[in-house]
């Protein structure tokens, strides 16, 4: 009868489990409807930021002798020093989605301490944070409860530092790491270099069919202001995207997790049934020896 109660209390506590799970990718599905809706029409906003700059860069570094030369756009293949900014979620309970933005870290540290780059990590995300202190890494700056809760001007204070410091030759390189929202079902990592700005793409044919109607003297001053407004917003459509995509990995896992739970039920469910039949069985045998031994 002993063994029966345990069971009866496994069940009872899976039961509890399952509806905590359900309620949880519930709340996270209506979060997450929000959150799809936000980061699209910020993904169309940060896409047109872009294309200005790249046109605007690209008309100059057509039209002015020897290209152009703004440090946020002139390529360095030997970085001295570099900012690696990651993004994770300030909660758990999401399947793997805070370990492969901290992976993803891992490996882009791994590659420039290969080639003896000074490396400074900043971080925002409790997730992440716990985890590289926790292995003793030093982080130049750490923010909590941003990734839950995206806020445009918090984003823009914190991307300022990485911004004047490349600006001032402090580092090389700006990094930003985040698991960004694909779809229902799926996250996409991104490792994006936000400076300096790529010019790969940068085309002298659709720069001199440019509708932008600008002054020489004007672009660069242009450039300026859009470069600081181009990282502040980028800051801010990762911290975005990384909570869309928490919310659905959320989902994902407590789906998961309830499915997994109403098997353990069942399961206990027919373990209780055959120790019952087997506590009745043995019941029975004992009243007819009892029985017998009397006759």
């Amino acid at each position: 009868m002993a063994n029966l109660k345990e069971i009866q209390r496994q069940i009872k506590s899976v039961s509890n489990t399952q509806k905590t799970t359900r309620a949880m990718k519930l709340v996270s599905t209506a979060k997450l409807r929000r959150a799809e809706e936000l980061a699209k029409r910020s993904r169309l906003f940060a896409q047109k930021t872009n294309q200005v700059i790249a046109e605007i860069a690209s008309r100059i570094n057509c039209s002015k002798v020897g290209g152009i030369d703004n440090r946020c756009f002139v390529q360095n293949d030997a970085p001295k020093a570099i900012d690696i900014i990651f993004v994770t979620a300030d909660k758990g309970l999401c399947g793997g989605f805070n370990m492969q933005t901290i992976k993803a870290v891992n490996r882009l540290m791994a590659e420039y301490k290969n080639k003896n780059v000074s490396i400074r990590v900043r971080g925002i995300g409790k997730k992440g944070i716990e985890y590289f202190t926790f292995n003793q890494v030093e982080l130049l700056d750490a923010v909590k409860n941003l990734s839950s809760a995206p806020d445009m001007q918090r984003a823009a204070e914190f991307m300022t530092q990485s911004v004047n410091d490349f600006n001032d030759g402090i580092i090389d390189a700006v990094y930003v790491v985040y698991n960004g929202y694909k779809n229902m079902i799926t996250q996409e990592l991104h490792v994006n270099r936000i400076l300096p700005v790529s010019i790969e793409e940068f085309d002298c044919d659709k720069a001199a069919n440019s509708v932008l109607e600008l002054e020489a003297y004007d672009s660069e001053k242009m450039l300026d202001s859009l470069v600081a407004k181009y990282a502040e917003y980028n800051m801010y459509y990762a911290l975005i995207d990384s909570v869309a995509a928490e919310h659905s990995a959320r989902m994902q896992a407590m789906d998961a997790a309830t499915n997994n739970a109403k098997q353990m039920v069942k399961s206990l469910t027919v373990k209780f049934n055959k120790a019952r039949q087997e506590a009745i069985t043995t019941e029975l045998i004992e009243i007819i020896s009892g029985v017998e031994s009397m006759k």
